[in-house]
């Protein structure tokens, strides 16, 4: 029996915030196959992501708030069982499709389990434990998620249409990964993990995303126009305009008063916000790049 506190550990629901990556993907996949989408999706979010999120919060046993709980309830002894449990659920849906694309879970699964796992904790380490969050949940994730929905293997991974767009959602993610940090810093400083945030400081933080977004943002310009699909780059800025306003409202109010905004909730609300915008406009992608509008037109 799973208890409650295991099941918040979990946190399911976190997964929204991951899914434009998988929607990403989804769009860019060009043989779709309806067991092959519902496999991949569950192998990911119902189980790979609450699988890393419930064995990382074994090992942090946060007390203050962590992304998804504002007050995380005390850890108990099963909550590292069922998230290996998780994890072996994850690799058996991904075998249904193929080998490969469940030793890329497996591959995933186990970077996640070093970011806070004692022994080697990247944590730790600002400017890896960075790097590599950002490339396996972006990246990676967007070439292994595409790997799945094609019945494909390693070899996507150096796929220039792979590669590139995949290396696009690290780059949302490098530019997001920091602000998760900013209301840690306390716990974070007391635990002996530096954290990339915490080196740059609240205000450093916020300069650093802030050319991160703006990369980004023209990274991405330049991909759908490359693609020669200028009339996208319209619905892509309509997406991230409610993002860059509610990020630089709280930026603006981080530079007043920045101990007094660097909050769980200021920072949630930034993830709620970006996951439903990106969300719609990657639903919008791959019903445009699928030409299923046409079909209503």
């Amino acid at each position: 029996m799973i208890t409650r506190s295991t099941l918040l550990h979990l946190r399911i629901p976190f997964s929204f915030f991951l899914l434009p990556v998988f929607l990403f993907a989804l769009a860019l996949t060009p043989n779709h196959n309806g067991e092959r989408m519902l496999l991949v999706f569950l192998s990911l979010h119902l189980f790979l992501y609450p699988s890393s999120n419930g064995y990382n919060s074994y090992y942090d046993k946060d007390e203050e708030s962590i992304g998804g709980l504002k007050r995380p309830p005390t850890v108990t002894k099963d909550l590292l069982g069922w998230s290996l449990m998780f994890f072996g659920i994850a690799l058996a849906l991904g075998a249904w499709i193929n080998w490969e694309f469940a030793s890329m879970l497996g591959l995933y699964g186990l970077v996640s389990m070093a970011y806070s796992h004692p022994s080697i904790r990247l944590k730790k380490y600002p400017w890896i434990s960075w790097a590599i969050a950002g490339l396996f949940q972006g990246y990676f994730t967007f070439a292994m998620a595409y790997a799945g929905l094609s019945n494909l293997g390693w070899e996507v991974l150096l796929k220039p249409h792979v590669l590139i767009p995949g290396f696009l959602t690290s780059l949302m993610l490098w530019g997001n990964y920091p602000l998760t940090q900013v209301y840690q810093h306390g716990e974070d400083a007391r635990r002996g993990d530096r954290t990339l945030s915490l080196l740059l400081g609240i205000k450093g933080t916020f300069i650093f995303s802030a050319l991160l977004f703006a990369g980004t943002t023209a990274a991405f310009i330049w991909y759908f126009l490359d693609k020669g699909q200028s009339h996208i780059v319209e619905y892509y800025l309509a997406a991230m305009a409610p993002i860059g306003l509610f990020f630089l409202l709280w930026m603006g109010l981080i530079f007043r008063e920045s101990e007094k905004y660097a909050t769980y909730s200021w920072a949630m609300g930034m993830n709620f916000l970006s996951a439903i915008a990106l969300n719609a406009f990657f639903i919008y992608y791959f019903l445009e790049n699928t030409q299923i509008l046409q079909v209503f037109n």
